[in-house]
């Protein structure tokens, strides 16, 4: 026999060795890949289809066409209003999650007593039913028996509202926010964790002090862990609906009317499922269009040890 047939038969043998392994694998993976078809990507797709429809659940769908989304950017005060207090959410609240995360994360990284009693019950929190978590804050907010005004009487400060204040609504809603950053205490904590003890100890042979090593060592080798924390942030930020919806449900005068409760309340509460689908791609442009301008700027300020040497 020929050398080109010796070679013919072994890559058959491969090959068919291959195939039989990739079979194997995707037959494993099945339920997983039908799971995802028929209940993630057919029903995203399928809401893309009905944004171009009228629907009202009792009704058969009506083809509108682009009207929905016409309707959205020219007719709709509510969806801007929502659009705003959304991004006025993100923009305050997200940056104060990752610097009260990084804050707690440094002191948990010290060597105290009872070190992991106190990560624990910093940790504990972002694991509580969101729902559990909203009734229990409307308590710490109530104006006359809260929790909050009672220990600013204490000091001799009159609390305002809070909630049923069209202007403290939202900052309320964005203090409570730095309840549930245990997650993100605990990403920066094993990044912390992960930094060389060399360089802060050469850094403090040459020098420099705390801030110093602090500034010039842990934020850039802890940049890739805080551009995660951002992604992460923003797109839960867009998503924040439970809050709103248990403890204000939009108000007071939409003051709290965020882009997801907005969605909602047009699929549920107002049966406009062709104008919610609308609403729902339009969140998921905005989120991709942020999450890819992250992903560009990010090259100017992470650093990444590997990838520079």
């Amino acid at each position: 026999m020929s050398v080109t047939g010796i070679r013919g038969r072994v890559w058959s043998a491969r090959s068919r060795r291959r195939f039989k392994q990739a079979l194997e694998g995707y037959l494993f993976i099945a339920p997983w890949l039908l799971g995802f078809v028929l209940f993630t990507a057919g029903p995203v797709l399928a809401s893309l289809g009905l944004s171009f429809f009228n629907w009202s659940l009792i009704r058969p769908p009506r083809f509108i066409g682009a009207e929905n989304y016409v309707t959205m950017f020219s007719e709709d005060p509510l969806f801007w209003k929502s659009l705003q207090v959304t991004l006025i959410y993100v923009t305050t609240a997200v940056p104060l999650q990752i610097g009260f995360a990084l804050f707690l994360a440094v002191l948990l990284n010290q060597k105290v007593r009872m070190l992991s009693l106190f990560r624990t019950v910093f940790y504990l929190p972002s694991v509580v039913s969101g729902v559990a978590v909203s009734v229990l804050w409307l308590w710490l907010y109530q104006p006359e028996l809260g929790l909050i005004n009672e220990i600013l009487r204490h000091v001799g400060i009159e609390g305002p509202p809070w909630l049923v204040s069209e202007r403290w609504a939202l900052p309320a809603l964005i203090g409570m926010s730095l309840w549930t950053v245990g997650g993100a205490m605990i990403v920066f904590l094993a990044g912390l964790q992960n930094i060389p003890r060399e360089l802060h100890e050469a850094a403090e042979l040459d020098g420099a002090g705390q801030w110093a090593r602090f500034y010039h060592i842990t934020l850039p080798m802890l940049s890739p862990v805080i551009f995660f924390n951002l992604i992460l942030g923003l797109i839960g930020g867009f998503q924040t609906f439970t809050q709103a919806y248990v403890m204000t449900r939009g108000g007071p005068l939409n003051a709290t009317m965020f882009y997801a409760l907005y969605l909602y309340l047009n699929a549920f509460t107002f049966l406009k499922m062709g104008y919610a689908a609308a609403l729902a791609w339009i969140m998921f442009l905005i989120i991709l269009v942020l999450t890819l301008l992250q992903f560009k700027l990010a090259r100017h300020w992470v650093y990444y040890e590997a990838a520079r040497g």
